[in-house]
């Protein structure tokens, strides 16, 4: 296992954020800050064994599986919109830009939690504290890596990257027979950066997506018989607009 995290205090995370660029805050405190019980939070993970294949990868791999859903959060009032594709510009996915994705949406059962709802909201209250107080589009993407087809799992194909994001959060919700699936950070304007490991369930960490780029290592099994696993949950957090095709062809 490669270093921890270094974990923010809660007290210090706009600071963090603003100076860093990055923030990591461990379960209890997220669970804190966004008054969500441990056992909420583990109510959501049967979720992720039944993630459907992600049919998109260019790469050839069957790796991964995921959902998708859209928000739009204005102040506490968290809005779900209908189904939409997910769309990145090439220039923030060399990988997947430039192509309309679109994925099963999010079980109705977790739109409905009012739990679901105020993590988003905390995590928009977030990025308005980094970018100042407006409306998010907000997307949501559960994923599940594994290593039972190909051997070996890969969380970020496209590489070391940005988002095209004010603010991302990438949640660890579970690690399961794996070695490797590590976290670099590194400065987009220089070569400062960081590695660790998320391993704690529901820790997250925060990103300030015009400040860093970053990936995740390959996974890999711990025991060659057995597959690994590893699961998250990536929200995004975008002022003005979601990323849309048809919105950067008409400009």
């Amino acid at each position: 296992m490669n270093p921890p995290p270094p974990l923010t205090a809660l007290s210090d995370l706009d600071a963090q954020l603003r100076t860093a660029g990055f923030a990591v805050l461990g379960a209890e405190t997220l669970s804190r800050w966004s008054h969500i019980k441990p056992e909420q939070f583990a109510a959501w993970q049967p979720m992720w064994d039944e993630l459907p294949p992600d049919t998109h990868l260019r790469d050839g791999g069957r790796y991964r599986r995921r959902r998708h859903g859209s928000f739009v959060i204005d102040g506490d009032r968290v809005q779900a919109v209908p189904q939409r594709a997910h769309w990145q510009p090439l220039q923030y996915n060399a990988l997947h830009g430039g192509i309309e994705r679109w994925f099963e949406p999010l079980p109705q059962a977790l739109l409905r939690d009012a739990a679901w709802a105020r993590l988003l909201a905390t995590l928009a209250g977030c990025a308005s504290a980094l970018r100042g107080a407006q409306r998010w589009f907000v997307e949501a993407h559960p994923f599940r890596i594994d290593t039972g087809v190909d051997g070996i799992g890969r969380p970020t194909p496209e590489g070391a990257h940005r988002d095209g994001v004010d603010l991302v959060a990438v949640m660890l919700v579970a690690r399961h027979n794996v070695k490797g699936g590590e976290t670099r950070v590194f400065d987009a304007l220089g070569p400062q950066g960081l590695r660790f490991t998320l391993a704690e369930a529901w820790s997250v960490l925060l990103l300030d997506d015009a400040r860093v780029i970053h990936e995740t290592t390959p996974i890999q099994p711990l025991d060659a018989d057995r597959p690994a696993e590893r699961d998250t949950l990536v929200l995004t957090f975008r002022a003005g607009a979601f990323q849309d095709a048809s919105a950067i062809l008409s400009e």
